[in-house]
């Protein structure tokens, strides 16, 4: 894999290799990463997904470096703006007769240096509390704080000119973020002319980048961005028109917010429903749009210190141009939603398709990319038609490597159980899905004695299975997933307990538990990505077959990557266990030979008594010992 990226690098190429859980992924790239780096004395920049996976490349950059003589690696870790405390919101909301509650506490730690990040708070904190203080809106060079801030420190690293700066790992939003404004042409946030680009877990950059670009409006932030906007260009003229343009992008602001409540009301079933926004009639959207173009060209031109903000303005107004033409049917290359985000009415908008932008962003030749993952292949023939889903979603071009297997032995030390009893899921029969897998769940956990990890793709269904084990008369400690980005609290009293963990979404990639503790996993249900999902519904209507094209190739990805939490080191042994009984041989569904073929797991069991052999033969189960 080393090999394949020094060659990539040597012809101008990018690359796309997968590389199996176990190989040393990270390794294969650091090690030609870092002769690349003192050869070109140019940067490399690394973009992961996870800040546990940035966190260790840190560290295992310092190792390769000594091992391979070098005495000095300059590197620095760039998280996402939410992840640092911001000291100006903090003195802002600073209160010293009120010293009782959780915000009050964390504001008066902020304010005397013990937290400068999210991690710093042992234990973890919920969102709701923690995004009162962490950086959303920096003042950056306006800033009284700004000398003993970690984000204003790591902000200006990564920008580091040509030099000063041996490796920027970023995680892949701020590299996105980076594409776009340079797309744009504003400034950047991360240094021009890297030397190499490598994306890890790559699997992932699709929906980052639709992340990424995705805007979402609220009726309080968007009369903030027009406030702004006043603001400066007032600065900069005189002009008596302004104030009355103004007053009437925002009268039509609260006419479109109006109605996208209406239909949150009667349509949305859970806060984080994304729904369609019906027909804005009655609003003189096209001349919006046009008072907001002439604010973004007067912003343009302008010329200041105050640089940066200037940027932000000018790019929140045209993305508020873009709302105004989508509303006004002019522009039907985004998609549009509605939804109650953090208890307020937001709408989104994102483009179609990301394919083209990353196309001429990322690989356009002038940097060498790499993109690597553990899952980014399906089955085919050749490796085009493996590589060929994430080809066409990201707009990849370059070469294909082939792919690097896991050298760990799962013809030997795994198993897989399909439950074929358990009745197919659908919104009808929910419960009675719920309960026949929740009995197989009990059953299987029983059988390991605990030491089991569960993941699930739906919350509801994992708060309906936690309150059923609540009530229940355990053989084993119950933990369930904790609010917040870190989950090591929670996965070290999971090891300690040897219990059984219930979890979701960040769980289901980048956790690491190795040996005995963790020896079954639990697939609840398989990760299908939700139909009605405006995205999905999008992907789905240019497919000639949108189950084979666009959603088992999805769910394939997603199911590889949670199945590979459970086999982390060469002596592991372990079940993989899943509770959906489309995959049993009698549902006879088409994709049940894609599923198999994708898994490295090769004994496949739907009998329980054999599953049981396999645990008692192997030593997993606890009660002979």
């Amino acid at each position: 894999m080393s090999l394949d990226i020094a060659d990539a690098y040597i012809h101008g190429r990018n690359a796309m290799i997968e590389a199996g859980v176990g190989i040393g992924k990270s390794f294969a790239y650091l090690i030609p990463g870092l002769l690349i780096n003192r050869i070109s004395q140019r940067p490399v920049i690394i973009a992961t997904s996870s800040i546990q996976l940035s966190e260790q490349i840190h560290k295992d950059l310092r190792f390769i470096g000594s091992r391979l003589g070098f005495t000095t690696v300059r590197s620095v870790v760039g998280k996402g703006m939410g992840q640092y405390a911001c000291r100006n919101r903090a003195a802002d909301l600073f209160k010293p007769e009120d010293s009782s509650s959780p915000l009050s506490t964390l504001v008066e730690r902020i304010l005397n240096y013990e937290i400068d990040e999210r991690a710093d708070i042992k234990g973890g904190i919920s969102d709701a509390v923690w995004s009162n203080v962490c950086v959303n809106d920096c003042k950056f060079e306006q800033c009284h704080y700004k000398s003993t801030c970690t984000f204003y420190e790591m902000r200006a690293k990564i920008n580091a000119s040509i030099g000063d700066m041996d490796f920027i790992i970023v995680n892949q939003d701020l590299l996105i973020r980076d594409l776009i404004k340079k797309k744009e042409g504003t400034k950047g946030l991360i240094t021009e002319r890297p030397a190499l680009i490598v994306i890890d877990e790559a699997h992932n950059l699709e929906a980052k980048v639709r992340d990424a670009r995705t805007i979402e409006f609220t009726s309080r932030g968007t009369c903030r961005i027009l406030d702004d906007a006043l603001q400066i260009l007032l600065k900069q003229s005189a002009d008596t028109n302004l104030m009355p343009q103004f007053k009437f992008v925002k009268r039509c602001v609260g006419h479109i917010f109006k109605q996208v409540e209406a239909d949150l009301l009667h349509t949305a079933k859970q806060d984080n429903d994304r729904i369609k926004v019906s027909e804005i009639t009655g609003v003189p959207l096209t001349r919006g749009a046009q008072i907001l173009k002439e604010f973004s060209l007067s912003l343009s031109i302008l010329t200041s210190r105050r640089e940066r903000e200037i940027d932000n303005a000018f790019e929140a107004i045209n993305g508020l141009i873009d709302l105004f033409n989508v509303f006004a049917g002019v522009e039907n290359n985004y998609l549009i939603w509605a939804s109650n985000t953090r208890g307020e009415s937001t709408v989104s908008i994102c483009p179609k398709g990301i394919s083209q932008f990353l196309k001429y962003a990322l690989f356009n030749g002038k940097t060498s990319v790499i993109l690597t993952s553990a899952t980014l292949c399906q089955s085919g023939e050749t490796l085009e038609e493996q590589y060929a889903y994430l080809t066409e979603s990201l707009g990849y071009r370059g070469d294909y490597m082939e792919r690097q297997a896991s050298p760990f032995d799962y013809d030997n030390h795994t198993m897989m159980y399909i439950a074929k009893d358990v009745p197919y899921y659908n919104h009808k029969n929910r419960e009675a899905y719920l309960e026949a897998a929740y009995k197989e769940m009990l059953r299987l956990c029983n059988l390991t004695d605990g030491r089991t990890l569960v993941l699930f793709s739906a919350k509801e269904d994992m708060k309906y299975v936690h309150a059923k084990l609540n009530s229940e008369k355990l053989a084993w400690a119950l933990h369930v997933q904790r609010e917040g980005s870190s989950q090591d609290g929670v996965i070290a009293e999971f090891r300690g307990s040897k219990g059984v963990l219930l979890s979701t979404g960040v769980f289901w990639e980048g956790v690491n538990i190795e040996g005995s503790d963790l020896s079954q996993l639990i697939i609840f249900r398989l990760p299908f990505p939700v139909p009605s999902d405006p995205v999905y519904e999008y992907k789905a209507s240019l497919a000639e077959n949108p189950l084979k094209e666009v959603f088992v190739p999805d769910m394939l990805l997603r199911l590889r990557q949670g199945t590979g939490r459970l086999i982390r080191s060469e002596t592991d042994l372990g079940v993989l266990s899943i509770l959906d009984s489309r995959l049993s041989a009698a549902a006879r569904k088409n994709y049940r030979d894609k599923v198999l073929e994708a898994l490295p797991f090769k004994k496949v069991t739907e009998d329980f008594r054999v599953l049981e052999k396999f645990v008692q033969d192997k030593g997993i189960t606890l009660r002979d010992n």
